[in-house]
């Protein structure tokens, strides 16, 4: 497996599976089961996918070493304060049933961004999240985090196909 080194140092396999638009936890927990046992160790959610807690039963059934997989989910938009970002994080965390979780994203760039940057930033100190970073976030928009903060996101998470290029963001 191929991984690519993070901004902070942590490595993430650059292939990951995700489970976005599937809505249904039996479905969901089977899929990342059968992505674990396939030899994924990404694996993407988001609270706006209304599945962490399929993801982490399937990550915790696994007989795959919990410090083998990589885990990515996101905080949604209307968690976008510094106090609802806190929350949000110990919500994925139990949802997940997890210690901590290996990359965690600001899934858009709405809200109050660095109230909820903050929160990511104390989340990482304590120890819940390991590298912190943002999702679908225009140039622009990421250089005005960057302005904002210290702490670099470690990604920027963004859409790519031939459907829909992003020249300028990547």
């Amino acid at each position: 497996m191929q991984y690519v080194t993070l901004n902070d140092g942590h490595k993430m396999p650059q292939l990951g599976f995700g489970v976005f638009q599937v809505p249904d936890l039996n479905v969901a927990e089977e899929a990342v089961s059968d992505a674990l046992d396939t030899g994924y160790r990404l694996i993407d959610t988001a609270a706006a996918y209304a599945n962490e807690e399929a993801v982490g039963k399937a990550i915790n059934n696994s007989s795959v070493d919990r410090d083998d997989i990589f885990v990515t989910s996101k905080l949604w938009v209307d968690h976008f304060t510094y106090e609802k970002a806190k929350q949000g994080i110990d919500d994925s965390l139990n949802k997940l049933g997890l210690d901590y979780i290996d990359l965690y994203l600001l899934h858009q760039p709405y809200g109050d961004i660095a109230g909820a940057w903050r929160a990511l930033i104390e989340a990482q100190k304590a120890g819940k999240i390991k590298s912190i970073g943002v999702s679908n976030f225009a140039p622009d928009q990421l250089m005005n985090l960057e302005l904002m903060s210290d702490v670099k996101p470690a990604m920027n998470q963004i859409e790519v196909s031939p459907w829909f290029q992003e020249h300028d963001a990547v």
